[in-house]
């Protein structure tokens, strides 16, 4: 038998919810069960399948308050749990609407003018999704809806940090036969996950850089394709032409939106020497206006920490910035509000290089804010990083287009910050050991999921010319 896990309230600190991974027997049945049945969702054609999703959406806004009310207990916060599950509900039609022209076979002639070539695609059979804590709900439907489109049969296990979602996502799904086959969420840990690598045909992770090495490492061994999209540490450069109203309110939202517990979350600032000091102090105003979500949800706009190691993480981060001489302008204290972990949000000036709040992932409201002389500096401080997931540039717009152009990141945002929370039609890769594996936004979101296959059509009845020459 597999041990329970106890799940800890972000807000209340209390063990107050189980979840019991399934035995590792009866997770490689299930995975036989989803591969078998997926021959069927593929036979149903790409309009059966949107039906499908579309009676499992309608089926979630039924089950919408206990879907929310599960996404608060996992995380702590409410605006953002209510953005989620926007999110979501709108990804399923934006994706139904876009799988007909992106699934299309083609056909076409070739060079050679008696081939033919038709152009096809077949899906994966079963993919895993592992996903983190920090956005449940998204993070862990991001991929399912394009590869559920695909014909692929889909088995989910988000982190067993944040899985109360599951069970309200469970009934509703119950209300789809055509869809419960092909579509489970399996609690568990990392040994539930590396089971569920054991077992399927393609792998998509996010989280952690250490993780995402180890889940590159099994899919390899299996020869299967992985997807990982893992940590960042975006960078902002903010130009003496930048808009600095704009720029102070995009960052502090770019920083700070789910308590800064995000991938694409901006973590370091350069900001031209010329207009330093104007920009941190509008910065950190701004930043004061922003309460914690304490004693209820509604209370303020910054949740609590969700992992409890992540706390120790960030008060680590800001212990070793201020030993080194960094100073704090605001916020800078984990606080222990009711048995959770709170953070303010951060202002730090005096920064460098040398400290782990500039060059590893904090994953918390802390703005670190370090001055540059020349473009040239702003741009090798934003590429010195093991990390290249996105970026934003503040700046008229043609010098910030040609500074995108030199940042190593797979998406640069143009005076705004972390737009790929909210767009997800550009193409992007992940830069460094911030991911590999194919886009996860854009029509390569959905096309990934099939293996291309070529038909080659001889169109006439006569000898190849590179055939031998052996008739008779």
């Amino acid at each position: 038998m597999t041990k329970p896990i106890e799940v800890r309230n972000p807000r209340t600190g209390k063990f107050d919810y189980v979840i019991i991974p399934p035995p590792p027997r009866l997770l490689a049945q299930q995975c036989k069960r989803s591969r078998r049945a997926q021959v069927s969702w593929q036979k149903l054609g790409l309009e059966g399948r949107i039906e499908a999703l579309q009676q499992w959406k309608a089926a979630i806004v039924s089950e919408r308050d206990r879907l929310t009310e599960a996404l608060v207990n996992d995380t702590g916060r409410l605006s953002t749990s209510i953005l989620e599950i926007d999110s979501f509900l709108s990804s399923i039609d934006r994706w139904c609407r876009l799988a007909p022209e992106l699934l299309q076979d083609s056909a076409k002639n070739t060079a050679i003018p008696f081939i033919a070539l038709q152009q096809t695609s077949v899906p994966y059979p079963l993919v895993g999704i592992i996903s983190p804590w920090n956005f449940p709900l998204l993070l862990s439907t991001i991929d399912t809806i394009p590869a559920l489109l695909a014909g692929c049969a889909v088995i989910v296990k988000p982190s067993e940090i944040a899985p109360r979602f599951v069970a309200p996502m469970t009934t509703a799904l119950n209300a789809v036969p055509k869809l419960r086959d092909v579509l489970t969420f399996i609690e568990g840990a990392g040994a539930t996950g590396s089971i569920l690598i054991d077992n399927v045909d393609l792998v998509c992770f996010t989280g952690s850089v250490a993780t995402g090495r180890k889940v590159a490492e099994a899919a390899a061994k299996r020869f299967i394709p992985a997807f990982l999209e893992l940590g960042g540490k975006d960078p902002a450069i903010v130009l003496e032409s930048a808009n600095l109203e704009l720029a102070t309110s995009a960052i502090l939202w770019g920083s700070v939106v789910n308590t800064g517990q995000s991938c694409l979350s901006i973590e370091r600032i350069y900001v031209a020497e010329s207009i330093f000091e104007k920009f941190y102090h509008q910065l950190v105003a701004k930043a004061h206006r922003l309460g914690l979500a304490y004693p209820t949800v509604e209370s303020g706009e910054i949740g609590p920490i969700i992992a409890e190691r992540q706390a120790a993480i960030i008060s680590d981060h800001l212990l070793d910035a201020v030993e080194k001489g960094a100073v704090i302008h605001c916020g800078g204290v984990i606080e222990d509000l009711g048995g959770g972990w709170w953070c303010r949000p951060t202002v730090l000036t005096q920064v460098n290089h040398s400290m782990k709040v500039m060059t590893e992932e904090t994953f918390g409201p802390i703005m670190p804010i370090m001055p540059f002389s020349t473009v040239e500096e702003a741009v090798s401080l934003a590429n010195d990083s093991i990390y290249g997931l996105s970026a934003a540039v503040f700046a008229s717009e043609a010098e910030a287009l040609e500074i995108a152009q030199q940042i190593e990141a797979g998406a640069i945002s143009i005076n705004d910050a972390a737009l790929t929370a909210i767009m997800h039609e550009g193409e992007k890769n992940a830069f460094k050991f911030s991911g590999m594996g194919g886009s996860r936004m854009g029509a390569a979101a959905l096309k990934r999921f099939m293996r291309k296959k070529a038909i080659l059509i001889k169109t006439n009845a006569t000898n190849d010319p590179w055939w031998f020459d052996n008739e008779s």
